[in-house]
């Protein structure tokens, strides 16, 4: 029975995976995510049923647009992996409960604002507003710790607000600031405060990598590390903040 519910996340993330899609291609351009039929970007062919089914389609069609033969960009089947990958690691994590339906939801668009940023260094606002939806959930189903998720929203806020100011926004984002405000209403003070550490740690790691491998500038989009940081803390925030107070004390 485990191994069909596994099975059946893995399906829905790898299909929500395949709107994620849709997502960080038409946002960035003020599409309607909604209303307008996927297309071809190459040659605007409009896409049958069995050109959209997440992953084998791309497999099936080795990579190429069926009617215009352009390749097709690897984003497609990776994201709609990771999704699937992700959802499917909460699970394991939380089991069928609230908080595995409010991370999922949460990876899915962290997903979304890691890819956006990545190319535009803009972090779409509706991005943020929808996991700050998802930490007011969270709250109002845990009232009796409401202070754990206040502080959270504040504590790396304030602290990436104040470099802002500081560095009259050279240092960081407005889009950060948000980011970590409304997944620190998500998941806690003590969370997030890891997500930071883990998400500066993982950019000056790989981007310096990238710098010297790719040539990449050294002007960085903090989210997607951000990002990283937010779901490793997500799924083993508590073991990793207990194991370091073991070591220091």
């Amino acid at each position: 029975m485990d191994y069909i519910i596994i099975l059946i996340i893995f399906l829905y993330g790898i299909c929500v995976g395949s709107f994620l899609n849709v997502c960080i291609f038409r946002i960035p351009n003020k599409e309607n995510i909604v209303s307008k039929r996927s297309h071809c970007l190459h040659c605007g062919n409009v896409l049958k049923w069995y050109e959209l089914i997440p992953v084998f389609s791309y497999l099936f069609q080795k990579g190429k647009c069926r009617h215009c033969k352009n390749k097709l960009s690897k984003q497609y089947p990776i994201i709609e992996l990771l999704n699937g990958v992700a959802w499917v690691l909460i699970y394991f994590q939380y089991g069928l409960t609230y908080e595995c339906l409010l991370f999922c939801i949460c990876t899915s668009v962290l997903i979304v604002i890691s890819a956006i940023d990545f190319k535009t260094f803009e972090i779409p606002l509706g991005c943020n507003i929808a996991i700050l939806l998802l930490g007011i959930v969270r709250l109002t189903g845990d009232l009796e710790h409401w202070s754990t998720y206040v502080i959270g929203f504040f504590v790396i806020s304030v602290f990436f607000y104040i470099i802002y100011l500081v560095t009259k926004g050279r240092g960081i984002g407005g889009g950060d600031i948000k980011l970590m405000a409304v997944s620190g209403l998500l998941l806690g003070w003590k969370p997030i405060v890891l997500a930071m550490v883990l998400g500066c740690i993982l950019g000056a790691v790989i981007h310096t990598t990238l710098m010297k491998l790719q040539k990449k500038d050294r002007v960085l989009a903090f989210g997607p590390y951000l990002s990283m940081g937010i779901f490793i803390a997500m799924l083993f925030g508590d073991s990793i903040i207990n194991w370091y107070i073991r070591f220091i004390l």
